[in-house]
């Protein structure tokens, strides 16, 4: 490998868990929208894609990218988080959240949870759509970690192999 621009970064082969390159792979750092790759793990495993949900006005105030959903809309699980990893829409993460666990805390906790059963170790977890707030960080290693555990989802693998998707609310 030539040199890479990046702090971090790694190279892993999921089968056999083998780390095929790594520079400064285990420091923890922000990690920004690919937060949602837990929040999408998380949803799929835990609520039914066809649930239809009523979007709460308070989980649309939200700043960055967006799907544009507003207070009282309602939308199905799956395409929320077809939105979410295709748009990386944050009021999505925050709509997931509070219908997951009720509040955004309570779903970091579940994120934080998961994220110790898949072997994330230089992992916080704060806010479902990655944008900054307190000790929100993870390694390279730890992320590579998260996607290899993701694309085992058959639903989250054929969202992510979309080249695109019409999403109504």
């Amino acid at each position: 490998v030539g040199s890479l621009s990046s702090v971090s970064a790694v190279l892993f082969e999921p089968e056999s868990g083998r780390v095929l390159y790594e520079k400064d792979a285990y420091t923890p750092r922000p990690m920004a929208s690919t937060t949602k790759i837990m929040t999408a793990l998380l949803a799929v495993e835990r609520c039914p894609s066809d649930k239809v949900l009523t979007v709460s006005p308070e989980a649309v105030r939200v700043e960055g990218s967006a799907l544009g959903l507003r207070g009282g809309d309602q939308i199905t699980m799956i395409d929320l988080v077809t939105g979410l990893l295709l748009e990386s829409g944050n009021d999505a993460a925050n709509v997931i959240a509070y219908a997951v666990s009720g509040s955004i805390p309570e779903f970091a906790k579940l994120m934080n949870k998961r994220a110790a059963e898949i072997g994330m170790k230089n992992t916080e977890f704060v806010t479902p759509s990655g944008l900054d707030k307190g000790n929100h960080s993870s390694s390279a290693y730890d992320m590579a970690l998260l996607a290899a555990e993701a694309l085992n989802n058959e639903t989250v693998s054929k969202i992510c192999a979309l080249e695109s998707a019409y999403i109504s609310f």
